[in-house]
């Protein structure tokens, strides 16, 4: 819990003023019993009318203060509740944006959601109730206590029969509930996992005709979540209106023993109707509590699951004073470079290569030979596990990533367009880019065309995930945001997939013209892709087996020689 200190200290104040205002309202609820016992058994009694519109007056004022401290109170408690949910909510949200891939790998992307969303609303709730009736039920049920005490000694006998049975009830309740609740979490983040699953793939799903499947699925999953509700739901349901039950046999027994000491004259009625009334306001104090422990219960699961991802720290550490440049501007250079994700095997094993400024390096290798993990230490989303990765000749590790990857631009293998204008998505290679560095990067990407070819230009509005454009138009747009940026270091990661070649041919030749003096890593499937690069790696497991030009690969690496001839269903001849 320690993560809610700074909470404490930015709401600490209008806080302690809510629960002021509260206590004066409770203090209020508890006068008004005493007074109309005193107008019972002296004005009405004596038939002192003057005495009843006195005393009846000072309820009223009691009452009237009363609501002014509970105006007040809902107010402040409304104010400070959304504050600190919506600060919560940003502070965690940036607190995921901090962490490394490593550390977010960890959780589910759905569960992250659920944290964000839910799990923070919990916690605002339980917030805005501790200033609006988490507090006040203790103080009004302490202060009945001690009123009805005071008021008739040898009655108040029933209520430490009670008392102490509705406590065994309430502990009973937590020690049940808190496990339910956090499995109805859990079972809440399946099913936004379902959901998001099944939203990202709806083309998918429409494609192969699997309404009923999906539809199974999510009723196994909705089937699953309401169970665990009912469970928790049917808890609360019990012990609710055991509580009840065990007040109004209090209640019950008041009046039974508060008639006989009447009937013997050791008591006035007014006291009799003063304690009830106090009795019902511990009853429904108790009420309150027990509804307060489970939505405290529900509070603290979410509050659990918050802490986790603000215990989370990035693995990574770097130099706060920036390392000087050592080496040439968009130089790469791996050493013995190893790496595995966590608790699997090694994906990168022993990998040395260098490339230079100017040079274009194309990466070739089979489904799963580590390509793109190979592409993702560069801008340091994980660290090599074993061996380093130097840029400019410094270690990737005493670079702050913020700063190495200023000067980095990837495409990435799936496409990633957010929802907005085509030039805000431009925009996010680089935020003050001009008009004309944005139409020189389109027309390299081979993406001008089609956008002119739209009504509104750079300004027509992408559907989430640019739904409203091919893949190749997705791709072409990708592209063009990367070489908006005018990176040192280019990284494509099989990036012109879905264009057909003679567009693909047109954006190397670009690239090339563009990538004078930059240094480019092109990873690809196809290998037309990077036949004609300065140099070729090829992967095969997570190793090294080849590198050189086209032709020295075709004559030497056996791995290249079966990728040319799958591809072309030619055999292998170099030109010599």
């Amino acid at each position: 819990m320690s993560y809610l200190k700074p909470y404490f200290r930015r709401f600490g104040k209008p806080f302690a003023v809510a629960i002021l205002f509260l206590t004066f309202e409770a203090l209020c609820d508890l006068l008004q019993p005493t007074l109309m016992s005193r107008i019972i058994d002296v004005g009405v009694k004596n038939k002192d009318l003057d005495y009843v519109v006195r005393f009846g007056g000072f309820m009223l004022l009691v009452t009237a203060g009363g609501a002014v401290a509970a105006t007040l109170r809902n107010i402040i408690s409304s104010h400070v509740s959304l504050n600190f949910g919506t600060r919560l909510r940003s502070d965690l949200f940036r607190q995921v944006q901090t962490l490394s891939f490593d550390n977010i790998d960890k959780f589910d992307r759905a569960s992250l959601v659920t944290r964000l969303t839910n799990d923070v609303t919990q916690l605002q709730n339980f917030t805005n109730g501790l200033m609006r009736i988490f507090v006040k039920s203790p103080l009004v049920c302490i202060g009945s206590l001690i009123m009805a005490v005071r008021l008739n000694p040898p009655l108040s006998l029933v209520l430490a029969v009670v008392v102490p049975m509705v406590a065994v009830l309430i502990v009973f309740n937590m020690r049940i509930g808190f496990p339910l609740f956090a499995r109805v979490q859990k079972a809440l983040d399946r099913l936004n996992g379902i959901s998001r699953e099944y939203l990202s793939g709806v083309r998918v799903v429409k494609a192969f005709n699997r309404f009923q499947y999906e539809s199974d699925k999510f009723a196994g999953v909705n089937r699953s979540f309401q169970d665990i509700s009912s469970r928790a739901m049917r808890m609360g349901a019990i012990f609710s209106p055991s509580i009840m039950l065990t007040v109004n046999f209090g209640i019950a027994a008041v009046i039974w023993i508060g008639g006989v000491r009447v009937d013997q004259g050791h008591m006035q009625v007014g006291h009799i109707i003063a304690f009830i009334n106090y009795m019902t306001q511990i009853l429904f104090s108790l009420l309150m509590i027990s509804n307060v422990f489970n939505m405290f219960v529900r509070a603290k699961a979410s509050s659990e699951r918050i802490a986790e991802v603000f215990a989370e720290r990035d693995a990574m550490t770097w130099s706060d004073k920036a390392p000087q440049a050592s080496g040439d501007v968009g130089s790469v250079d791996f050493r013995n470079v190893s790496f595995a994700y966590g608790g699997t095997e090694s994906v990168l094993r022993d990998v040395n290569f260098s490339c230079r400024p100017g040079e274009t390096i194309g990466i070739i290798g089979s489904t799963g030979s580590g390509k793109s993990t190979l592409v993702s230490l560069i801008p340091r989303f994980y660290d090599a596990a074993s061996g380093a990765v130097i840029v400019d000749g410094t270690d990737v590790r005493l670079v702050d990533p913020k700063r190495l990857r200023e000067r980095i631009a990837i495409v990435p293998q799936k496409t990633v367009l957010f929802t907005g204008t085509i030039r805000e998505n431009l925009l996010w290679g680089k935020e003050d880019a001009s008009e004309e560095e944005m139409l020189h990067a389109a027309r390299m990407a081979q993406a001008y065309e089609f956008i002119e070819a739209t009504p509104e230009g750079f300004d027509t509005r992408l559907g989430q995930g640019g739904v409203n454009l091919s893949g190749g138009q997705k791709q072409r747009l990708s592209i063009a945001r990367a070489l908006v940026r005018k990176p040192s270091i280019l990284i494509l990661d099989d990036c012109t997939s879905a264009v057909d070649a003679k567009t693909e041919s047109r954006i190397k030749a670009a690239l090339r013209e563009y990538a004078q003096g930059l240094t480019c890593l092109l990873i690809a499937q196809r290998i037309t892709s990077v036949m004609d690069a300065d140099r070729i790696v090829v992967l095969d497991n997570g190793e090294i087996v080849g590198s050189g030009t086209h032709d020295e690969l075709l004559r030497d690496c056996r791995a290249y020689q079966e990728i040319y001839r799958s591809q072309t269903g030619k055999e292998a001849k170099a030109n010599v």
